[in-house]
């Protein structure tokens, strides 16, 4: 499809990292700023599937916030900054789970109710 606008030099399918699904979109690199173009002009709300198909020039990824997601922990602060509640900061302790956050793990030396 993209091909009728120009060269296509690389198609990125992003899925779902659990399931495999697709998540709905992909990136397709053309070969030249024109056929960037061309694809945009041509394919931008045409129908497929019933569907209107949405293309546009990429934009960088927005910073994310305080809550990261993921691997290696929450980011310092303390947890009433930005999402209520009391208690330390997220981030890996040095047991248990790595995932970061914190959660309701009570430390022994905490006596706060949670």
């Amino acid at each position: 499809m993209f091909a009728q606008a120009g060269a296509v030099t690389e198609v990125l399918l992003m899925q779902d990292k659990f399931t495999g699904k697709s998540r709905g979109f992909a990136f397709v690199t053309m070969a030249s700023e024109g056929d960037a173009q061309n694809a945009v002009s041509q394919l931008d709300g045409k129908a497929i599937e019933g569907r209107p198909l949405r293309v546009n020039e990429a934009r960088p990824r927005e910073e994310r916030g305080f809550a990261g997601g993921g691997g290696g922990g929450g980011g310092g602060g303390h947890r009433s900054e930005g999402r209520g509640g009391e208690g330390r900061g997220g981030g890996y302790r040095g047991s248990g789970d790595r995932r970061g956050g914190g959660g309701d793990r009570r430390d022994s030396r905490d006596t706060r109710r949670y």
